[in-house]
């Protein structure tokens, strides 16, 4: 890779050196206000799989069941409420939810989700410092005479006492959010389309006890018809019943938000709460931000790797943004683990672009057009636009109820509309199917590309669970023929090694493991599932999901990833050792100074 320059002060200050320098301060490096929100299965399961206990910390503070189980439209909270939808998994889709993960969905939001991460990062011996800003990086010539090749020189000022020092790190990781000066200095090609709207957060205290009751739900738009106002507003609630998020939205790409005193924005937000006996609206804070439409074409260069929204930037619809940035850093970690171990290649690294990209990528234009499709039925159920007269905002309302063609027409693109949310509040297709193609992905024994019918009938909001390489491991409960605590497939693998999923008949499979571990020094986990074996299929579901015959294989990485699959035995040490070599970049290199024969 050509060598990366960027300007650094000087002169040369104390220097610091380091492994690895994350810079930034949110879920993908680690606010002061709650942000994101939404954390879905994929991205708590990989907390779940750092520590366990990270998962149960996030199960305590965060909330879920009924607390998220509607998206409501209504005139203000305590208003009439004109539609309502199941959510993130409620409804009749709850047992698909609970099928193809053992994490929920969850409303945790950032500014508590955070301190997990801290504080599970600090435990673990990372030095994290805050008030620190990174001004300027520069990565050292050839010939340095470091035996791990080049490193990144980085100019680090302590923003309380002014003192400028340097780390020497062998990576640099940009987890520095949607303005990231890391990606800027490494003046990363980006596509974008810029609305140059502006929103606006603002978070604020109020007791509403008494109007949740019969108002669950996660998410709640004020349409607020009766009035003129420029802008629309969501709320969500932060900490049952006392503490909110009311976001507003322009309500069209003309429109403009004013600025607004802390007064100004009270008296609207009790506006939208819509009840004088709510008299204790405290507003906390107020931060506008750009509805971006903008992802990098390239998310790397040499050892420096950026990550979450540095990378991908979007409006929070779909709620996927943090939890896209979780699952960056799980996907970057354990190849950057298994090279600093010497059990792969470098060039193992470069997959961390080709599968990381298209996801981000992906988000952001489908984050967009839900927006679009959100402020499309926020027309069809009546909206106005900025400016319209009261007798025009009256006639719209009223159009709902009206026993005329036009009144039908309405309701029925109303209808229309609400089912047309799934989209965004049912999307399991866009969490959990993304399917990863790159050299760490071994398909070629594949008989077929991947095929899914219901995937393919709504990609938004259907899943179907499969061990075809590059897709998720589906979860399944296995358990003991003694009954215990089941487990997930899900517990078995990762922990940051390679897992081998077996059946009957499938012995010859652990050998090729030690043959794999003599070679390439790389322990495989086994996990023989089947009667009479360490794990019990319990529910049969890794029978219906695993895709293979008894004398198979699933190779999962790290990750969770599947990374290649045998429908039957045969050749097993040579396949498998060829996979492994392929899978961790040691295709035409040596393995730790030797090189492999993998007989074809």
């Amino acid at each position: 890779m050509g060598s990366i320059t960027v300007p650094a002060s000087s002169p040369s200050p104390p220097t610091i050196s380091t492994d690895y320098l994350i810079v930034g301060a949110g879920p993908a490096g680690p606010a002061r206000t709650p942000r994101a929100h939404i954390t879905n299965p994929a991205a708590l399961e990989c907390l779940r799989d750092l520590d366990p206990r990270m998962y149960d910390e996030c199960l305590r503070l965060g909330n879920y069941g009924d607390f998220i189980k509607h998206y409501r439209w209504c005139e203000t909270m305590a208003g009439q409420e004109y539609a309502r939808a199941y959510a993130f998994g409620s409804g009749d889709r709850k047992g698909e939810y609970e099928h193809i993960s053992p994490c929920q969905y969850m409303d945790l939001p950032q500014n508590l989700l955070e301190p997990v991460l801290l504080k599970w990062a600090t435990a673990n011996g990372w030095n994290v410092r805050f008030d620190t800003k990174l001004v300027g990086f520069v990565e050292e010539e050839e010939g340095s005479g470091d035996e791990h090749g080049r490193k990144i020189v980085a100019n680090i000022v302590d923003q309380i006492t002014g003192i400028e020092y340097q780390v020497r790190t062998k990576y640099l990781f940009g987890a520095d959010g949607g303005r990231s000066s890391i990606a800027k200095m490494l003046d990363l090609p980006f596509t974008s389309i810029n609305s140059g709207a502006v929103a606006f957060n603002v978070l604020l205290r109020a007791d509403m006890t008494h109007l949740t009751k019969y108002r669950q739900g996660n998410l709640h738009v004020i349409m607020r018809m009766e009035k003129d106002y420029p802008d629309i507003s969501v709320i969500r609630q932060i900490k049952p019943n006392t503490e909110w998020l009311f976001v507003f939205f322009p309500k069209g790409p003309q429109a403009q938000i004013p600025k607004r005193t802390f007064d100004e924005w009270k008296v609207i937000c009790e506006d939208m709460i819509g009840d004088e006996s709510v008299d204790d609206v405290e507003i906390l804070d107020v931060s506008p931000w750009l509805i971006n439409e903008s992802s990098a074409d390239v998310i790397s260069k040499g050892n420096v790797y950026c990550l979450g929204d540095a990378i991908h930037r979007h409006p929070p619809t779909l709620g996927l943004g943090s939890n896209t940035c979780i699952q960056d850093a799980f996907n970057l970690s354990w190849k950057i683990a298994m090279i600093e171990q010497n059990l792969a290649h470098p060039s193992l690294l470069s997959t961390y672009n080709s599968e990381r990209q298209p996801v981000g990528a992906h988000l952001v234009t489908e984050s967009n057009d839900i927006l679009r499709m959100d402020i499309g039925s926020w027309i069809n159920i009546g909206l106005q636009p900025p400016g319209a007269s009261d007798e025009d905002r009256q006639k719209s309302k009223a159009i709902m109820t009206a026993n005329t063609e036009e009144g039908r027409q309405r309701r029925k693109a109303i209808h229309k509309s609400i089912r047309d949310q799934n989209n965004e509040i049912h999307a399991l297709g866009t969490t959990m199917a993304q399917h990863y193609n790159s050299s760490a992905i071994c398909s070629q024994d594949e008989a077929e590309p991947f095929h899914s019918q219901i995937e393919i009938e709504n990609r938004a909001q259907n899943y179907e669970p499969s061990t075809y390489p590059g897709r998720r491991l589906p979860h399944a409960w296995l358990g003991k023929s003694i009954p215990s605590e089941l487990v997930s497939t899900l517990d078995i693998a990762g922990k940051g090694k390679f897992t081998l999923f077996t059946g009957i008949g499938g012995e010859a499979w652990h050998s090729a493991a030690l043959v794999v571990e003599k070679q390439l020094g790389v322990t495989i986990v086994l996990a023989p599932v089947g009667r009479g074996l360490t794990w019990e299929d319990t529910y049969l579901d890794w029978t219906e999901k695993c895709g293979v015959e008894e004398d198979g294989c699933v190779l999962v990485r790290p990750d969770y990833f599947v990374a290649w699959r045998s429908q039957s035995g045969g050749s097993e040490s040579e396949r498998l050792l060829k996979v492994m070599r392929t899978v961790l970049g040691f295709d035409n290199f040596e393995v730790n100074g030797r090189k492999v024969i993998v007989l074809n």
